[in-house]
């Protein structure tokens, strides 16, 4: 039951009648993994806890850095040389106390992935490269847990949600295992301070979604944006025959 100092912290997301004081106490009761407190992981995991979802693990290796604050809104002058897990934990607790925070201040591999995974509820990858995603997105579908996906460089960005367990295709139907040296970083092609903005905070949108059971979150769809122009489109995929992650299931 929330207290009422929750009715009124919350009061603005309880008036919507689809979501309402259990869409709340589901959000309460939920454990995200961020993975990832850089552009997109900082307005991701700042909007889940001011959302009111009850436990956020921050996982982030490296610290912060001068040409970080650009875009990384967590982190402040005085966070240079701080771990970005840790940074952002700070900033999480001081906009919700009641949300708790878990820090994993190092970067993590397929092995430490996978019990992680399995204790949480949904993944949001705030990550930047094709090894990495491709590492959650094994674990998710082992865990079957809901991974929420989104990329920004330049003015550009994408987003979606990879849960075969529930329908759609996994990460890896979208990308096939085409290597580290194909992705685009900011730190080479630049990005639009903003940019990453929109697309965290759109994380979260898809995050609450389907932690609360509000809305239809995109599951099978992919979300491309091009803000330089505001084009803005939806795109339906579908699960890659043969897709070496998920094919088990698309068999069941």
């Amino acid at each position: 039951m929330l207290s009422d100092e929750q009715l009124q912290r919350y009061s603005r997301q309880l008036l919507l009648s689809d979501f309402d004081v259990a869409g709340q106490e589901r959000l309460l009761n939920s454990r995200v993994l961020v993975l990832g407190l850089g552009g997109l992981g900082c307005p991701a995991a700042m909007y889940l806890a001011a959302a009111g979802v009850g436990t956020l693990i921050l996982a982030d290796g490296d610290a912060v850095e001068l040409s970080n604050l650009q875009r990384q809104i967590a982190h402040g002058q005085a966070d240079i040389g701080v771990n970005k897990a840790v940074s952002a934990a700070a900033t999480v607790a001081a906009l919700n106390p009641d949300v708790a925070v878990e820090v994993i201040p190092q970067q993590l591999d397929e092995a430490d992935l996978t019990p992680l995974v399995c204790d949480v509820d949904l993944v949001v990858d705030a990550t930047d490269n094709y090894p990495s995603r491709f590492a959650l997105n094994r674990a998710c579908i082992a865990a079957a847990v809901p991974l929420v996906s989104a990329a920004a460089v330049r003015t550009e960005g994408q987003l979606s949600v990879f849960d075969p367990h529930r329908g759609g295709p996994c990460y890896r139907c979208l990308y096939p295992d085409i290597g580290d040296h194909t992705a685009l970083r900011c730190s080479e092609s630049g990005v639009l301070a903003p940019v990453v903005g929109v697309l965290g905070s759109l994380q979260a949108v898809e995050a609450v979604k389907l932690l609360a059971g509000f809305g239809e979150p995109l599951r099978g769809k992919l979300l491309v944006l091009d803000l330089r122009t505001m084009d803005i489109r939806q795109l339906s995929i579908a699960p890659r025959v043969g897709c070496p992650d998920c094919s088990d299931l698309q068999n069941q």
